[in-house]
């Protein structure tokens, strides 16, 4: 496991994920929203923001987490491994607004990008709906076969994950 993409809905806990294997695998993190967003929440072109990820997937080691579908098809056909954060609507509306709570809004530096809005809540609610079918199809077209695939449905069974990858990299 050298490189790993890491995706599924805002609060299911990419980023906590991210910052784990980054430690565990002692590989560069990049969260795609520090990426995508500046201070003031300007976005990046989609050009640059599509050049600079294949720029990252160039690396020998990295983790990147974050969802960005239109340019999802970057990372999975680099990746050695796919995290998908697969958490109940439930889980990720609590992940989100928890977020906000322990962190509160803006940019933390550490994977945390937090701006809760009525469009934020609306995507993640129908997360499980409209993005997850897409998000699968596209794992399935540039992954599967090729990459491990980790489907991690709950915070218990995300920890039980990232302490076997401990181990097995210890």
């Amino acid at each position: 496991m050298k490189k790993v993409a890491i995706v599924g809905c805002g609060g299911s806990g990419k980023s906590y994920v991210a910052r784990e294997l980054s430690r565990i695998l002692d590989a560069p993190v990049t969260h795609l929203d520090a990426a995508f967003y500046d201070d003031e929440w300007n976005e990046l072109p989609m050009e640059k923001f599509a050049a600079l990820q294949r720029e990252l997937v160039g690396q020998p080691k990295w983790v990147i987490d974050g969802n960005y579908n239109s340019t999802m098809q970057i990372r999975l056909e680099a990746c050695d491994t796919v995290v998908l954060m697969d958490v109940s609507t439930v889980a990720a509306l609590f992940g989100i607004f928890s977020r906000q709570i322990r962190h509160g809004a803006g940019h933390k530096g550490n994977g945390v990008h937090n701006r809760i809005h009525w469009g934020v809540i609306k995507y993640v609610a129908a997360y499980r709906r409209t993005m997850r079918p897409r998000v699968m199809a596209k794992i399935e077209e540039f992954a599967s076969g090729r990459a491990d695939v980790v489907l991690l449905s709950n915070r218990r069974q995300t920890r039980r994950w990232l302490r076997k990858v401990a181990a097995e990299h210890s």
